[in-house]
């Protein structure tokens, strides 16, 4: 941007308020006026998501090692147990034999999942209903997003942490910016000491 200004300052930079950095650069003069150039800089705020997803490579390798366990435990011996993962529907079914062997192979697969770090929170463990024969069944959703009344939670505390950030709902993660990455890492604690009842995983963290 240009600009003819009636001055013999020299050259300088300009710090706006906000997000901007301004330098203006004064010419020679000119038939008693100053030629001057304003060059405007945006400046990037620093910024992370949050994230609630669950590794489900992870979750495989969890469930081959239970599966594995099972087959050489005596009280599952003859049970009929099966841990399967639905990938596309993030979901693992469980079948046994009656409800407590299906408790029994439960521990084992947490067991299996805590080792891999995958973490428990993420588990949605669905209602046991009856299945062929004597046999029960159970689905485990796995959590792949945050819910929107969870984002809007993890938001409202935010704010009422009272930091200079800008929290936003992007379809099922919260983004978090600021200009002080000080201030972001204050969020980042506050909101581990919080239990919304999900696992949350801090990610992509940009800087400017």
């Amino acid at each position: 941007m240009f600009r003819r200004i009636r001055s013999a300052n020299r050259s300088r930079s300009v710090k706006f308020i906000g997000n901007s950095l301004a330098k203006l650069y004064i010419g020679p003069r000119r038939g008693g006026y100053v030629f001057a150039r304003l060059d405007l800089k945006i400046m990037a705020d620093n910024s992370f998501d949050i994230v609630s997803k669950i590794d489900l490579a992870e979750v495989s390798n969890a469930i081959q090692q239970a599966l594995k366990e099972i087959v050489t435990r005596f009280d599952l011996k003859d049970s009929k147990s099966s841990i399967e993962l639905n990938e596309k529907d993030h979901k693992i079914l469980l079948a046994s034999a009656d409800e407590f062997k299906l408790k029994a192979i439960t521990e084992v697969l947490e067991l299996k999942l805590t080792k891999r770090k995958v973490p428990l929170k993420g588990l949605n463990f669905g209602t046991v209903t009856p299945a062929a024969g004597m046999s029960v069944r159970q689905e485990i959703s796995l959590q792949q997003g945050i819910p929107i009344e969870k984002a809007r939670d993890i938001v409202k505390a935010i704010k009422e942490g009272k930091q200079k950030v800008q929290a936003s709902i992007q379809g099922d993660v919260v983004r978090v910016s600021g200009k002080d990455r000080d201030t972001l890492q204050n969020v980042m604690q506050a909101l581990r000491g919080h239990d919304f009842g999900i696992d949350m995983q801090f990610t992509n963290y940009r800087n400017n």
